[in-house]
């Protein structure tokens, strides 16, 4: 950490506020009892060890959180030691994974600033980007490198307070998301920061801090510099979550959509009559509704719709300089995927989920003959059709298709036969079926 960052932490170090038992709602009853059996068995082998993060701040809000997690003084070594189940994972950030079966407890050792220690474990660019973080301290400058103060809050299983260094109870009761310290500097240490800040405002319905939100302004191009692999994490986050219409809106805001989308940025842009604006709030509303239902969500469907307008026009593209229809897609699919992956690093399993929920739009106009049997019969013909409504429902130009496929699914195999009959017949169809008559 360069000076200017160091003299930032030590400028915020004041005495911790400890508040009791009685001024919070935290309760033993809500904390998952494997991060109670981590907590106990640390302090009892003589460590330090609380709950922090947003598992703390989750339930100072009466929510349930997602994960719980440990801060303590024992080393990564020494918490492998403690417990049998234990893995030590990271470079980047050294942590120690306590598992109880498929479940994980993550424990991190107390960290510190790296003004006296980059060579032992910490490492920063010139531009102030943390490259390691393994320079271990003690609870009071492990509450300073945090990122924001509503995470930086400790509850202490010894006497059931919980610690505030940063005014992070303050920042709750405001409903505040603010960094701790300077944001720009804490943005520069790493630029997914600025939307670990959209997250938390639109999973917690918080505001974020105006000089906060001012540095997003000012720093969004440093995401540029992060691995495309670390970006598909974050993505899932911001979309997967529940609140993923909130999030789409609030990175637009901050400019930091184009920044991980710009293909899709160019096209809302351009977009006309508010397509494909509304396709992609569609989408994103749909995918917050089957999550609060219960119901299973894939990165596939929903960079599909993303992706789709971008793909659409590369696709009118091809099809100007004379490519069919089929060949114009799919080569308009490997260029937008290339492109995106570039900036995402968008696993195969999904990108080529995706390229069949494409590829089965223009097969699911071909109601003639075979087609529509073997289109009900490929294995992605449910997200096909979805989509499929997700267009209509934006506008698209698909007059009574998706109707059509609505009956005929659930069609017996005469009313099916009866509706491929009264399908108007297209130049194509006709001749086709002349040629087969002529031979």
């Amino acid at each position: 950490m360069d000076p200017q960052t160091s003299a930032t932490v030590t400028h915020l170090r004041h005495p911790a506020r400890v508040v009791p038992r009685s001024g919070h709602i935290i309760s033993r009853a809500n904390i998952d009892e494997r991060a109670l059996k981590v907590l106990y068995r640390l302090k009892s082998a003589g460590y330090e060890a609380y709950l922090v993060g947003g598992g703390v701040r989750d339930l100072l809000l009466g929510r349930e959180p997602k994960d719980f997690d440990v801060a303590t003084s024992a080393l990564p070594e020494q918490v492998r030691e403690l417990f049998r189940n234990c893995r030590l994972i990271g470079r980047r950030f050294r942590l120690a994974h306590v598992y109880f079966g498929r479940d994980v407890i993550e424990v991190a050792t107390f960290r510190s600033p790296h003004a006296a220690g980059a060579d032992e474990g910490g490492a920063v660019t010139d531009a102030g980007r943390i490259l390691r973080d393994n320079v271990y301290g003690d609870i009071d400058s492990d509450a300073l490198r945090r990122d924001f103060t509503v995470n930086a809050l400790y509850y202490n299983i010894d006497d059931f307070s919980v610690v505030d260094y940063v005014e992070g109870m303050k920042d709750i009761e405001a409903g505040r998301i603010r960094t701790i310290g300077d944001p720009h500097l804490r943005f520069r240490e790493d630029p997914v920061r600025m939307l670990r800040a959209v997250r938390f405002a639109a999973k917690l319905g918080f505001t974020i801090d105006p000089a906060t939100e001012r540095a997003i302004f000012d720093l969004g191009g440093l995401l540029a510099e992060i691995p495309a692999s670390r970006l598909f994490e974050e993505i899932q986050k911001l979309f997967l979550a529940g609140y993923a219409a909130q999030s789409f809106e609030s990175l637009r805001h901050h400019g930091l959509f184009g920044e991980l989308f710009p293909q899709i940025e160019a096209c809302l842009g351009e977009e006309e009559g508010g397509f494909p604006h509304m396709l992609l709030v569609r989408a994103l509303e749909n995918t917050d509704r089957r999550i609060g239902a219960g119901k299973p969500v894939t990165p596939a469907f929903l960079f599909a719709a993303l992706l789709w307008d971008p793909l659409r026009r590369l696709m009118d593209e091809h099809r100007g300089h004379g490519l069919a229809a089929m060949e114009a897609l799919q080569l308009a699919a490997d260029t937008v995927i290339s492109r995106q992956i570039a900036r995402i690093s968008v696993p195969r399993r999904y990108t080529q989920m995706t390229r069949d929920i494409w590829t089965l739009q223009p097969r699911l106009a071909r109601r003639t003959g075979a087609y529509p049997f073997r289109a009900l019969a490929h294995p992605r013909f449910r997200a096909a059709y979805d989509f499929l409504e997700l267009r209509t429902l934006a506008g698209e130009e698909v007059p009574g298709l998706f109707e059509w496929w609505t009956e005929f699914q659930h069609a017996g195999e005469e009313r099916r036969r009866a509706m491929i009959e009264t399908v108007p017949k297209t130049g194509s169809t006709r001749r086709r079926r002349r040629r087969r008559a002529s031979s």
